[in-house]
Formats: structure tokens, sequence, C-alpha cells
């Protein structure tokens, strides 16, 4: 078979760290072994019904059978517009300042194409989700870390920035709740942000992908909420995990209507829309009882009361997550974050995500997903136990 060669543009993409554990992980299970998988970011709970059966209803409608509109339906928008109303007080401008997305990733990809050229700064947050990697790459625009630390509650220290950096930087991507760590963002930290992104004219991409998970009473909160926010910057919100339709591919931005224009005009050329029954089911999503969204926060709280005091119960120090359905875990004395998830899994078949996967700041810790039954995850503890670490 005659083998034509890649462009360099897809040379230079980023390793993909995890298409690696995945590897691991699979002999494991070929050899017959039963293996706790803590290691992923994909939500076990089905899609409630109720949107199941929106999108079945919205499938057998003729219109939908036909290319969707560009720049997607009206009706998706306005219901964007109210849920942001209605959960955040945020008021938007449908047409204005919302842009569907085939799912948050694309839209976290495309932003760094939209906004940015060849060798101009973006600040990515250290550890922080791959793929802000990708997008910064694919616009061959050059990124500089935002350490994340403990001793700052996993916020970035912005005093800690060089002058002439954030004088350079065009672009700043934040997540909070933070995939990895679990931490959550308070409202001087998001004013911080608006003051210093109008004084050095830096568009801040909020991913809110997990807006709906906060724990202890605390609801997460929007960045949009922040006086001044809509001005200097955009949101990214998926369904995925509010909903548990991660397999839908069904997401928005909010906010800067340049950006908002930006993103679509780059959608115009690369896509019709998503499909209309999919928008459908979307929309009331967003516009029925949220009853099985406040179901899913108590669930992952639960899950997390019970995983963190079951590890500190075994001895091992780690702190609770305030947000997100990540825990970001110490690893212990001796132990990289690599060796310590090869060491699970070879010896206790429980997988863990090494913390370096996220960046050069994520070594040291381990990221686990609550995203499996108490049962499980209190098997993955004992199993964790009986190897006499802590």
């Amino acid at each position: 078979m005659r083998t034509f060669e890649q462009s360099n543009l897809l040379k230079s993409l980023p390793t993909q760290f995890f298409a690696t554990l995945v590897g691991k992980v699979n002999k494991v299970i070929e050899q017959g072994h039963d293996v706790i998988n803590l290691g992923q970011g994909n939500p076990d709970q089905p899609t409630p019904d109720h949107i199941v059966k929106a999108l079945q209803e919205a499938a057998t409608n003729p219109i939908h059978h036909k290319y969707s509109q560009f720049r997607g339906q009206k009706f998706l928008k306005d219901a964007i517009v109210a849920y942001y109303k209605r959960e955040y007080g945020v008021e938007l401008d449908a047409e204005k300042q919302v842009a569907i997305l085939f799912g948050g990733k694309a839209g976290l990809v495309e932003v760094p194409q939209c906004l940015l050229n060849e060798g101009e700064t973006v600040l990515v947050p250290d550890p922080g989700y791959p793929d802000y990697w990708s997008g910064v790459e694919l616009a061959k625009a050059k990124m500089e870390l935002m350490p994340l630390k403990a001793e700052n509650q996993f916020l970035p220290d912005y005093k800690e920035l060089d002058t002439d950096i954030l004088e350079k930087a065009k672009l700043m991507f934040l997540n909070y709740p933070n995939n990895p760590t679990g931490a959550i963002a308070t409202k001087e930290f998001f004013e911080e942000t608006v003051h210093l992104a109008n004084k050095h004219n830096i568009c801040v991409v909020h991913d809110f992908a997990y807006g709906a998970i906060g724990f202890d009473g605390k609801k997460p909160l929007s960045f949009l909420q922040t006086e001044g926010a809509i001005e200097t910057g955009i949101e990214i919100y998926t369904l995925s995990k509010t909903y548990n339709m991660a397999g839908w591919r069904v997401g928005f931005a909010v906010g800067n209507e340049s950006v908002i224009e930006a993103i679509n005009l780059l959608q115009d050329h690369m896509y019709v829309s998503l499909f209309g029954a999919i928008q459908e089911a979307a929309a009331h999503a967003l516009l029925s009882s949220q009853e099985c969204v406040d179901h899913l926060v108590q669930t992952y709280e639960s899950r997390r009361d019970t995983f963190i005091s079951e590890l500190h119960a075994m001895g091992w120090k780690v702190e609770a997550p305030a947000g997100s359905f990540f825990a970001w875990l110490p690893v212990p004395e001796g132990f990289t974050s690599v060796s310590f998830s090869d060491y699970l899994l070879e010896k206790a078949h429980v997988v863990v995500a090494p913390g370096v996967g996220f960046g050069k700041f994520g070594e040291g810790y381990v990221r686990v997903g609550l995203l499996t039954n108490e049962e499980r995850l209190t098997e993955a503890v004992s199993r964790i136990k009986r190897l006499n670490l802590f």
C-alpha cells in the first residue's frame, strides 16, 4: 500500500499522552484482570430520559433531515440566553453573543485559530486540559505557562507572570471548576482577571465544562457574572457533563461579540451546523426541570465524600475537590506521577491519570475520576491500601 506523507502541521501536533495510558490499561485487561479505571473523564451515567425522548421525537421531524441552518437554530440560541439569565443572571444577545459548537472541545481548539497569528502568545494553565495545546499549535502560536499551585488554591498568581509576557499575550485560557485539580474560582480572582485582561488587551477564554458541578452547597461562578467580563472574553460551555451528553457533541460559546463572530466565521467554512434534532433536545435540556442536574451533583458529591474519607482513613493526606468530578491526589514519596500510576495499574489493577500528562506542574500528582459507583471506588481504595504505601 502506498503511503502519503502527513503534513508538517499534523507532525507538529503534541503527542497524545493518554493514548499511551490506554495502551497500558488494555494490556492488563487482556491478561484477564479486573481493572478499575479511574483515569478517564467520560461520564458514566446515561443521558436523562426526558432529553433522550426529546431527541427521538425531534428526529422524526422532516425539517431536521435537511441541512441545518448555518450558525445554529434560533430556538437553541434563545434557550442558551434563557439558561444564562436563569442560572447566572447574565444578559446575552442571542444573535451576536452566542455560537453553537460541536462540543466544547471544538470551540477550545478553534479559538486560537480565530484570533492568533503565527508566533503570538497564549497564556495557558499548567496543569490544564491538553487540548488547549492542540489549538495553540494549530494556530502556530506560542504558549506561556501559568503555574497552578496548591499554595494558591490552584489559581494562577498573576504577580508571578513577567510583564513582557503579559504585554505580548493576546489570549488566556482559564478553567473553573478545574480539570484536573478540582479547584473552583473566587469572585475576587475573576475580578482580578478582568482587570488584568483590560490592562494588557488579553482575550479571556473561560472553559466552563464543569460549570454545574460544585460541592458543599457552592454553585460555581460563571466568568461572565463578573463586571466587564463580556467585554474581555468568552465562556465555553458543554452539555457533556451537566446532562451526561458527552457523545452528543453539543456545546456553545457566549460572550464578546467580536470573538463569537470569529468563531461563527471559521465554522461557516468547516460545517453547516449540528443535526437539528440534537439542537432541539439540547434546548429542551436547558429549559426543562433541572432536577436531573441536582441529582447528578448529589451523586458526585456522595462519591467524593466516600472516596476521600476512605483515603484519609488509610492515611493518604489529600484535599477534597471543590468542584468537577475529579480528585487531584499527591503521589507518595519516592514515586513520580507516571511511576506511581504504573505501580497502581500493575499491583492493584487501578487506573489513575499521571499528573504530568496535564503539564509540567502536574508532576507529583495523579488525577482520579469519580466516574464509577461507590462500591467500585471503595474497592479501589481497598486494593491501594493493601500495598502498604501510607
